[in-house]
């Protein structure tokens, strides 16, 4: 999710570039934020307890806000890990291109999320997101 977001900033920065809108110095200052910002993030995760592969994961469970509001921090650390832990046992190479695979990991995140008592409103794009960010993980690890 974080990687999406930088990915995101960066594109902007660069068509904002393109169509004129900002300069050269325009471009290197907000790379440079960008640069600052990255570190932030990590450490943002440490501080939290949470390994790199988690923190991706607490992204994806967070990224509405009103998630944040909903759970206390330790409430989300404890779903993060348990999650990260749980798609780590569950994961197999190509589970993302089998779809009988893919319904089991749906049905994995699903259950967890129930036992949370994520908000129903919710739930849906936080299993997309986490899908999501399951297969960057394996991609990135294979």
């Amino acid at each position: 999710m974080q990687g999406e977001s930088f990915s995101k900033m960066l594109e902007d920065t660069l068509s904002r570039y393109l169509k004129g809108l900002i300069n050269n110095e325009e471009v290197i200052k907000e790379l440079l934020k960008m640069a600052q910002e990255i570190p932030q993030a990590q450490k943002a995760g440490e501080e939290l307890g949470l390994t790199p592969d988690e923190k991706a994961f607490y992204d994806a469970l967070t990224r509405p806000q009103a998630v944040k509001d909903f759970y206390e921090n330790t409430e989300l650390v404890a779903m993060t890990k348990e999650l990260t832990e749980m798609l780590r046992n569950n994961n197999t190479i190509d589970w993302y291109r089998r779809e009988s695979e893919r319904a089991n990991m749906r049905r994995l995140v699903k259950r967890l999320l129930k036992k949370y008592k994520y908000p129903p409103e919710v739930t849906e794009d936080a299993m997309n997101d986490v899908l999501r960010q399951c297969e960057q993980w394996v991609d990135n690890n294979n």
